[in-house]
């Protein structure tokens, strides 16, 4: 993609989130918006087909500027799928905050549960094909074909913690977050070591913590 298109599309998703923060609503119409953003109609529709789709995009698109960051990082096509797994999240969640009032509003003012996952249609999409590629990495040191695991099946059992995890997120009252980098660490040492068959301890531990979290954040 050309940096004009990667320019306009930034700009749609700016004056959308503008939108939805100044007026505590979304945009009622493309005309609208891009009347008032100064974006002609017909360049609107060669990035997104909807406004639906642009609140589904800025997602992918945190997604996204997620992995970029990490994968420049020094070492880090060399480390462990578990590595790999713990620096997206601590990197995913200091994209979020920089957008954390759009990301409340978004995942809080939605008419039911449904509405809100399909705002993080694209970001499952780009989410689940990333722990698929931790998962196939995983396998390989596997000797036995019965001890390997199903990408579908644990790539969807990924995307059930990063739900949790932003619901933990949009929860959290403790300083800078701390919380959160707890509940990262012990979620994902919990699935490792469901990964490697050997739960018992971590599922324990980390289950102590959400029931003891759970109450005071009530």
């Amino acid at each position: 993609m050309s940096k004009n298109n990667l320019d306009l599309k930034e700009k749609i998703f700016e004056a959308y989130s503008d939108h939805v923060l100044e007026h505590e609503t979304e945009p009622k119409s493309v005309f609208k918006f891009c009347k008032k953003s100064g974006i002609e109609e017909s360049v609107f529709y060669q990035h997104f087909s909807s406004l639906d789709h642009v609140k589904e995009a800025v997602f992918d698109q945190f997604f996204d500027n997620a992995f970029s960051l990490i994968s420049k990082e020094k070492g880090y096509d060399t480390q462990p799928p578990k590595e790999k797994l713990l620096s997206f999240y601590y990197t995913f969640f200091e994209v979020l905050l920089l957008n954390r009032s759009y990301v409340l509003f978004t995942l809080s003012t939605s008419e039911n549960k449904m509405q809100q996952l399909m705002a993080l249609k694209g970001l499952r999409i780009a989410f689940k094909q990333f722990a698929s590629g931790l998962i196939e990495e995983g396998n390989v040191h596997k000797q036995s074909r019965f001890t390997k695991h199903p990408e579908s099946l644990f790539s969807e059992g990924a995307w059930v913690q990063l739900l949790f995890l932003l619901k933990f997120w949009k929860e959290d009252k403790s300083p800078g977050f701390e919380k959160t980098d707890m509940a990262i660490e012990k979620s994902v040492q919990t699935v490792f070591e469901l990964f490697d068959n050997t739960p018992l301890d971590s599922i324990i531990d980390f289950g102590k913590f959400l029931w003891k979290e759970t109450f005071k954040m009530a």
